[in-house]
């Protein structure tokens, strides 16, 4: 058998992990109590990969996959890389415009969807759609060897500029990931239980299931992150270890304290963007400590906290060490090196990156500098080599715990009939970290503001659809006749004269 050292692709964490825990339960998904033990994961996914080469899938061809979370999401997702193809995980809360780039950039050949997302994907122009039941045959897969750098998911994710890019990803950035979760801190074995609340179609759900695979603990599914009852789930499964990130941190602590807090399994939790502040109060209220984490879709898990530096560093905004497969570096302007200690861009390098983005040379060639990934992230490292994280720079809102692009939300508004120029930017908030506006320049007569969020809403998925709305006559331009959003950032109350979407009034 292939020591998990070695192990390099996701078809042979799947063998190795029936091989040795078959009637182990690998999956648990707590909306309808579905469970599949590590052999029928393995059979299960087989199976599919059968239905699918019968479709005329093959190596490098690309299948968008649109389901909530239920099992045929992660057992597609297997089966496509037991056959070389690749996966598109499509947002369940895309609309028209933000779903057809996603298709039709990536050239999917085939859509597998739940029977509520057919008629959008139908209407988007793929020509093949099927549900998941559809997929049934009783031939055996077809002979394939996939490699550590067979690619297995085109992952999009919001971009700085223009549309979402679509990362390439290679079984070795899964395995990368995996491994080193298994073997390094926190060292997920056998008797762990994992639980992901996130949706599926992000990467937090897919590396949970190779985490799963690799250390041979069972993965407890949410259908979707409820705060009132994520701890009672966390009880009920014994759960010993999860990860979260966003607003999740926050809205469990805003839920009334309990008797039960502490009575749980629950021995470390990772988390990325802890807020500075609660952090402490984080783990006194539960009883456990929580670990900082940084990755990036485009390059994986990057930087930890371990317990080696947990304590001193609780509240510091200090999000570890590069893992053991990364380098880390704090750079200029110029792309070289800064002392420790002073603030720059945080660059990335090691294996089990990305490809780089589909058929977007010019954005990989920008990313990818001289072996190093440019994060776009501002950071500093201290003289132990533990990094600080500071702040991003790029065009980007961080709403929720979701990455929104403002170009994006600005050219689904510039097709309004009325609306000439757009200006999207972050405006603070307590609750969500941020909150979108937008600065609308008309020809003519003004819409409401109304209709501009239910148009809006029609062509983005919801968490992209600006709460606040400013109606100007022109906005600051940059001598190459760019929105000069630095200026619209220094209104002291960006909040004051908009729209409210939420509260339905102006303020």
């Amino acid at each position: 058998m292939t020591p998990l050292a070695e192990i390099g692709t996701l078809a042979q964490l799947v063998k190795r992990a029936a091989e040795l825990w078959p009637e182990r339960t690998a999956w648990i998904f707590d909306e309808g109590d579905q469970r599949f033990t590590f052999a029928e994961v393995d059979r299960e996914s087989a199976r599919l990969a059968a239905a699918l080469a019968e479709r005329g899938i093959g190596p490098g061809d690309r299948v968008a996959v649109m389901l909530r979370n239920v099992p045929a999401f992660p057992l597609l997702w297997l089966a496509l890389a037991k056959i070389g193809a690749q996966l598109v995980p499509v947002n369940t809360n895309y609309r028209e415009f933000d779903g057809a780039h996603v298709l039709r950039h990536s050239g999917a050949k085939l859509a597998v969807a739940a029977p509520e997302f057919t008629d959008l994907l139908t209407r988007i122009g793929l020509t093949e759609v099927v549900t998941p039941d559809q997929l049934g045959t009783d031939a055996e897969p077809p002979e394939f060897t996939p490699v550590p750098e067979t690619p297995v998911n085109i992952q999009y994710t919001s971009g700085t500029t223009g549309a979402p890019k679509g990362c390439v990803l290679p079984n070795r950035y899964w395995t990368t990931l995996a491994v080193g979760l298994a073997t390094d801190f926190p060292a997920v074995g056998a008797d762990d239980v994992l639980l992901t609340a996130q949706p599926f179609h992000y990467i937090d759900p897919q590396w949970n299931v190779a985490l799963g695979l690799a250390g041979g603990a069972t993965l407890v599914v949410l259908d979707r992150f409820h705060p009132s009852t994520f701890w009672a789930k966390v009880r009920e499964h014994g759960v010993t270890w999860f990860y979260c990130l966003g607003l999740m941190p926050t809205l469990l602590l805003r839920q009334e304290p309990s008797d039960a807090d502490r009575e749980h399994r629950v021995r470390a939790i990772c988390a990325s963007a802890i807020p500075h502040e609660l952090h402490a109060e984080l783990e006194a209220r539960w009883g456990v400590p929580w670990y900082e984490a940084f990755g990036m879709t485009e390059t994986g898990g990057d930087i930890r906290m371990t317990a080696a530096d947990h304590d001193e560093t609780v509240g510091t905004g200090c999000i570890g060490r590069p893992s053991r497969d990364r380098e880390a570096m704090i750079a200029g302007e110029d792309g070289k090196p800064l002392p420790r200690g002073e603030t720059g861009e945080l660059l990335i390098r090691g294996i089990g990156l990305m490809h780089g983005y589909h058929d977007d040379p010019e954005a990989t060639a920008k990313a990818f500098k001289d072996g190093w990934f440019h994060t776009g992230d501002l950071a500093r490292m201290d003289d132990a080599g533990r990094v600080y994280y500071i702040g991003r720079t790029k065009d980007m809102i961080r709403r929720s715990g979701e990455n929104v692009s403002a170009d994006e939300v600005e050219r689904a508004l510039l097709l309004h009939p009325a609306v000439r120029l757009a200006a999207v930017v972050a405006v603070p908030d307590e609750l969500r970290g941020e909150e979108i506006k937008a600065y609308v320049v008309c020809d003519g007569e003004r819409p409401e503001p109304a209709s501009l969020v239910d148009f809006c809403s029609e062509k983005l998925a919801y968490f992209k659809v600006p709460r606040f709305w400013a109606f100007a006559d022109g906005l600051p331009m940059t001598p190459s006749e760019r929105v000069a959003k630095g200026e619209l950032r220094k209104v002291a109350d960006p909040r004051s004269g908009s729209w409210d979407a939420k509260a339905e009034a102006w303020l």
